[in-house]
């Protein structure tokens, strides 16, 4: 019987390569206070290949996928993630230097596996703000790779 699981505990972590071209094995570090993630399951496109013998239905095999640009994570702005958004950039910025990409995870509880994409960080930015209403902010990671399942890696102690 299937284990229904909740978003509770859902993580965001990241590492820069070691040895490029390499997914690290350790070395993560959480980015805390995350809220949501985007999808990483988009539809393939269709692409039509109906021909003239065709008298009902048209056809179609699968294209691309496409994950649409900039990731959006949201986050309650806080002092602490400011502080952790800046040093994954100081990290991202010093891996890019020699020519080593980023690795970002994103960890659910109750799973084995967790999905992992290498992607550029966007700097934090000053979020929209309105009268009673929670500090939150949207940051963004350009992935660079597809996303897949690999064996989850758990964050450095801290």
């Amino acid at each position: 019987m299937a284990i229904n699981l909740s978003t509770a505990g859902v993580q965001l972590l990241y590492a820069p390569e070691t040895t490029a071209g390499t997914r690290p094995s350790t070395g993560f570090t959480r980015i805390k206070g995350i809220k949501s993630t985007p999808s990483l399951n988009p539809s393939p496109e269709t692409l039509e290949t109906t021909t003239l013998d065709e008298l009902e239905y048209k056809t179609y095999i699968d294209g691309l996928k496409d994950i649409g640009g900039a990731l959006e994570f949201t986050f309650n702005l806080t002092e602490e993630l400011y502080d952790a958004w800046d040093e994954l950039m100081t990290a991202y910025e010093t891996a890019k230097t020699t020519n080593k990409a980023m690795w970002f995870e994103i960890l659910i509880p109750g799973l084995t596996n967790a999905v992992f994409f290498t992607g550029n960080p966007s700097a934090m930015g000053l979020p929209e703000t309105s009268v009673s209403a929670v500090l939150e902010t949207t940051n963004y990671i350009t992935p660079t790779n597809a996303p897949e399942w690999f064996a989850k890696v758990e964050e450095d102690a801290e």
